[in-house]
């Protein structure tokens, strides 16, 4: 059983981590962007891609130093936050306009996703931190705690293919927002985006890592956790 112990930045990364994951699914899915890359040309992608990877961050983090246990109540922290978020924003849509309030249909293009991406987004969240922040706790035990580089990119990589192989099917299969035989290119393409961005942010993990060890006195190593993901104990 993992010991009770006061953590001084524990609650901070927990806050941070669920104030990225809502961002992303609020602010980044209405707009689409597109950008030029030197030799790669004009990528097209939507723009909640660039929280997901930070969200991945804060998971390897929590992980590689409070144990899989914690960062299990904070991957439920975020899903209860990211359902509240997803209901107040349907809530919010659905009540009528004032007449006098000519802003309602850049309201609902912003805020008004539909119930299928919403649960498809929950669904793929859920499953890709918890594959995320197993992997890691394993990749821990195996790697005795060195070369931190290959068990943030590997689960990231684990997490991240879960995550994608689950999210566009479930909520753009059959839709005709995104043509079905085109949904394997974009899911491609969006898993190297995210993969991409936690390896350029490997250095940024070493150093937040390396601070929180020390100011928390704590490297856990997941050897007696019950990885099951349906327990907060």
């Amino acid at each position: 059983m993992t010991p009770a112990r006061n953590y001084r930045y524990y609650d901070l990364v927990m806050a941070a981590f669920v104030t990225v994951l809502i961002c992303s699914n609020l602010i980044g899915p209405a707009k689409i962007a597109q950008v030029d890359f030197p030799l790669v040309g004009a990528l097209t992608f939507g723009a909640g891609v660039l929280f997901f990877p930070i969200s991945y961050v804060f998971g390897d983090i929590l992980t590689e130093v409070y144990g899989y246990a914690r960062a299990r109540k904070v991957i439920w922290a975020g899903f209860a936050g990211l359902g509240f978020a997803s209901f107040m924003s349907s809530v919010v849509v659905a009540l009528p306009p004032a007449p006098f309030w000519q802003h309602q249909g850049a309201y609902e293009i912003a805020f008004g996703s539909t119930g299928r991406i919403v649960a498809a987004s929950m669904t793929a969240y859920f499953c890709g931190e918890f594959v995320n922040s197993f992997v890691l706790a394993k990749m821990k035990l195996l790697t005795a705690g060195r070369w931190l580089w290959t068990r943030t990119i590997g689960s990231t990589v684990a997490g991240e293919a879960v995550d994608s192989v689950l999210f566009y099917p479930l909520a753009f299969y059959g839709s005709g927002i995104i043509p079905d035989d085109k949904l394997p290119l974009v899911m491609v393409a969006q898993f190297f985006f995210k993969v991409g961005v936690e390896v350029v942010f490997t250095p940024l993990t070493y150093k937040v890592v390396a601070v929180l060890k020390r100011a928390e006195h704590e490297d856990y190593y997941d050897r007696h956790t019950d990885f099951n993901p349906f327990k907060l104990k």
